[in-house]
């Protein structure tokens, strides 16, 4: 479908909710509802916030709303972000894993606490600023008109799925006759469906993505051109509630320095000690910039010294005669030991112990359960579903095959041919074609149908779901 072509009939507005954070995104997203004829109305989400940043996000995002001229509310989410969000990220540090906190929001208070809140206000949907897109099917793989997407009030934010050429029978369709999945956004550098493999078809028959049909640029020009005063707003970066204050400075009001080994791999299996490190819960897989150079025995300054400890360092190499220009490649993280309090560092961005072939996962989600867990329980067995993968935001995405690990297999075969499937109580395993880097422990894989197999008649690529690496 094109571009915001789909007007809703004043006897039929449906009310919209947005989730406006004061940026370009959920501004034009708004903008764009409004002028579908939706009945369009801005809240801002007043979480957990750390430097402050949050009172001027807020104040944006007003002046876009009276802009606009939609109601304007602030909802105050604080106590449940520490304890749904924040909480989350602070406790997967402190066991050593690497969490998404980003995709925590999502679950837990954009499409959880701030859709429940809106539904029972009188909403219809809620939309936000996300780069990605709603795909629709009928059930029975017919095409559904244009025309009676408008009808269903699907909206252009909302793009159609022919999976194939079947006619149409005379009953007409409803809501309850039509599944949602979730596709790729136009633009692939801001593609955000990473974050958004937790949606189920409850919450997506209710949600809304106005820009994802279209990149960063078009986006900034249609804001330009309505003269909505986030036009040229800069982009947050980083973990949101943290705004300019670094991940570790944060870490360390919760979890104390202790001091450990960092150990180089060597190729015949042992270890070399090269210097010390603060605490093994601050670092994440694949992470380069851990205060340790490549050779010689230092002692690393602790994390609240950060900036001086680049300055302590080369003091330490100068005394031993040594300095950064060597022949030495960059040295990554590439295994941590919470419990010996221990980090493995490998040594070149291609060092075979950086790379992993299969990725374990935990509280898998099928997005499209009555699409996608039917073909899992025809073909989920030693061969698995061939998938399209990433295990890290904005990583190209890798041939892989997904299918039941055999640690979860023998007590979960029955439960998985029934009826009662809990897919989130089941393991699954990925197991790429090419084995892929900085494979971290917390973070989400999602995985996507392949082209073949989605990207039809210029249809979004569909993803399958996702879930929490082991």
């Amino acid at each position: 479908m094109d571009k915001a072509k789909t007007i809703i009939s004043n006897k039929s507005k449906k009310r919209v909710f947005v989730a406006m954070s004061g940026g370009v995104d959920s501004s034009v997203a708004a903008l764009l509802l409004k002028n579908e004829g939706y009945d369009v109305v801005g809240v801002f989400m007043r979480c957990f916030n750390v430097d402050g940043c949050a009172e001027k996000d807020a104040e944006d995002a007003r002046r876009v709303a009276e802009k606009l001229g939609i109601p304007f509310y602030v909802w105050d989410f604080e106590e449940e972000y520490k304890k749904k969000v924040v909480k989350y990220m602070v406790d997967g540090y402190r066991h050593g894993i690497t969490p998404n906190p980003d995709v925590m929001c999502n679950k837990e208070i954009k499409f959880g606490l701030f859709l429940e809140k809106a539904l029972a206000m009188g909403a219809d949907y809620v939309a936000t600023g996300h780069y990605a897109r709603k795909l629709c099917f009928a059930r029975t793989g017919v095409k559904i008109s244009p025309a009676e997407i408008s009808r269903l009030h699907l909206g252009s934010a909302a793009r159609l799925i022919r999976r194939d050429q079947a006619r149409r029978t005379s009953d007409s369709f409803s809501q309850s006759k039509v599944s949602f999945g979730l596709g790729i956004g136009k633009d692939k550098n801001k593609d955000q469906s990473y974050f958004l493999w937790t949606l189920t078809q409850k919450q997506l028959r209710h949600c809304l993505f106005p820009i994802g049909d279209y990149v960063k640029p078009e986006v900034r020009e249609i804001a330009r051109k309505a003269g909505l005063p986030t036009a040229d707003k800069k982009d947050s970066q980083g973990i949101c509630f943290l705004g300019r204050v670094k991940l570790d400075d944060f870490l360390g009001r919760y979890i104390k320095p202790k001091t450990g080994q960092v150990r180089l791999a060597q190729s015949d299996g042992s270890y070399k000690v090269i210097g010390e490190h603060s605490g093994a819960q601050f670092y994440t897989i694949g992470q380069r910039h851990i205060g340790v150079a490549n050779r010689g025995l230092t002692r690393l300054p602790a994390r609240s010294q950060a900036k001086a400890g680049n300055e302590l360092f080369d003091v330490a190499q100068s005394r031993r005669g040594l300095t950064r220009k060597t022949n030495f490649e960059p040295l990554y993280v590439a295994e941590k030991d919470i419990k010996a309090n221990t980090l493995t560092v490998a040594e070149g961005s291609n060092n075979p112990a950086l790379y992993k072939k299969e990725v374990l996962l935990r509280d898998v989600n099928f997005i499209n359960p009555s699409y996608s867990l039917i073909r899992a329980n025809k073909r989920i067995g030693n061969k698995g579903i061939k998938v399209m993968a990433r295990v890290r935001y904005r990583q190209p995405l890798a041939g892989a095959h997904l299918r039941l690990s055999a640690n979860g297999e023998s007590h979960t075969n029955k439960r998985i041919r029934g009826k009662l499937v809990n897919s989130r109580q089941i393991r699954y395993v990925l197991i790429f074609d090419v084995p892929q880097k900085f494979v971290a422990s917390g973070q989400s894989a999602v995985f996507y149908l392949p082209p073949v197999a989605s990207a039809k008649e210029g249809s979004s690529l569909e993803m399958l779901g996702g879930g929490v690496i082991l």
